[in-house]
């Protein structure tokens, strides 16, 4: 297996451990030498359900941190969504990282199925890969590559208490309030 380092771009990081961004971005000289042509993952997308996919800290078969959620290629890359389980303690040791911007970067674990050198450019161009898992790292091989968003279930759940808590307000001032006509 080979891998694929690439940089998150954290949109939004939630308390439940959801985030979102890109697994591997088209077009892309990373540090390797290799550009990953749009297409790529359609075959392996196709044949293995999202949930085949595994999510792994810094590529170590042994420290599965989450699930994905989804895996899909846009004009720009590979999107995807995923949850970091946040009873497993390696998860919210992944989910401070994120959060505190420690972590930038997403990697590709995959088998190449096709690909071929160009010669003057000095460039392996990836058009075909078996996607095994994506791996939340430290450091990226390709820069763009990143998350995007880290959503906050705490957040949801603090908004939540608060309307409620002005609803209630709301609803003690309208039943001791004098309605004038």
């Amino acid at each position: 297996m080979q891998t694929k380092t690439h940089k998150l771009c954290i949109k939004n990081l939630s308390e439940d451990g959801t985030f979102e961004g890109y697994a591997s971005v088209f077009n892309f000289l990373d540090h390797h030498g290799d550009s990953v042509k749009k297409g790529a993952f359609a075959n392996s997308l196709t044949s293995r359900p999202v949930q085949g996919l595994k999510m792994l800290w810094q590529h170590n078969q042994n420290k599965p941190i989450g699930v994905w959620e989804e895996a899909r290629e846009d004009a720009y890359g590979l999107y995807v969504k995923g949850r970091l389980l946040m009873e497993v303690p390696q998860a919210q040791e992944a989910y401070a990282f994120l959060k505190a911007g420690v972590i930038e970067g997403l990697s590709i674990g995959y088998n190449p199925i096709n690909s071929y050198f160009d010669d003057s450019k000095k460039v392996k161009f990836l058009t075909e890969v078996d996607l095994l898992e994506i791996s939340l790292v430290t450091f990226a091989a390709n820069e763009k590559a990143k998350v995007v968003s880290v959503k906050s279930l705490i957040n949801i759940k603090k908004r939540l208490q608060n309307l409620q808590d002005t609803l209630e307000h709301l609803a003690r001032t309208v039943a001791t309030s004098t309605i004038l006509y």
